[in-house]
């Protein structure tokens, strides 16, 4: 099998281990089967997409659509860098999966109005397939509500007229969109679950997402929840794509 890529973003070594060990556990692979670039550590280097099966964008503390002035070199350097890769992968409608950040980078690069109107703060959420999400190849086996953790400052406030909306919640309106056939992209995090939530609100206390003597209440929130469902989409993923 040619294996997935996994273009991550995080800088605090913690959350970007937790982070690609999810992915693993809840795509059924193996480290050899799961190739990890760190954008924020160094210049993305040539990528040959036939050598890879699919391309994953992790979450990011990056927020897209602040002011250009706002932004750090990095920030700067990964964005051109991942619009530049669209630029090759929504063409050839290469299997593309962006789990958060991808909303802001797949969602800008095709026209989307990414803001900070729908932001949801660190939690559980009920998320709800749309007519044409259930019947999704890549949400298979999803029930039509289920639960998913969230965390993020700028969510989609309209797709562009050829996107497909996949799924909803109460506080975002975007929360699952596919454009094409095999370019999809989640606000919500497929790969979290309880404890992954919680090793993150822990790291980011002090980023901006909350204030950070309310760390301990909303990793005990989280405890609460059960989110076993979302885990599917990226074994539908690896099932559907791999080759």
């Amino acid at each position: 099998m040619k294996p997935f890529l996994l273009l991550a973003s995080r800088a605090e070594d913690a959350a970007a281990e937790d982070e690609y060990e999810a992915y693993l556990r809840y795509g059924g692979l193996e480290p050899a089967q799961l190739r990890r670039i760190r954008m924020e550590a160094a210049p993305l280097p040539p990528l040959d997409l036939s050598e890879y099966s699919g391309v994953i964008v992790g979450g990011s503390p990056f927020t897209s659509s602040d002011p250009a002035g706002q932004k750090s070199d990095v920030q700067h350097r990964v964005e051109h860098e991942l619009a530049a890769l669209l630029d090759r992968i929504v063409p050839a409608d290469f299997p593309f999966l962006g789990a958060c950040y991808g909303v802001g980078t797949l969602g800008r690069h095709q026209g989307a109005v990414i803001d900070r109107t729908y932001g949801e703060g660190l939690g559980g959420v009920t998320i709800k397939l749309t007519e044409d999400g259930l019947v999704d190849p890549l949400l298979r086996g999803l029930p039509e509500s289920f639960t998913a953790f969230t965390g993020h400052k700028e969510a989609c406030t309209l797709l562009p007229s050829h996107a497909v909306l996949l799924a909803s919640s109460a506080a975002c309106p975007v929360h699952m969109f596919r454009i094409k056939n095999n370019l999809y992209a989640t606000q919500f995090h497929p790969e979290l679950d309880a404890q992954g939530l919680a090793t993150r609100i822990d790291i980011y206390r002090h980023a901006g997402y909350f204030p950070p003597e309310s760390a301990e209440m909303l990793i005990e929130d989280a405890r609460r929840f059960s989110a076993s469902e979302p885990m599917k989409i990226l074994r539908n993923f690896v099932e559907l794509y791999a080759r």
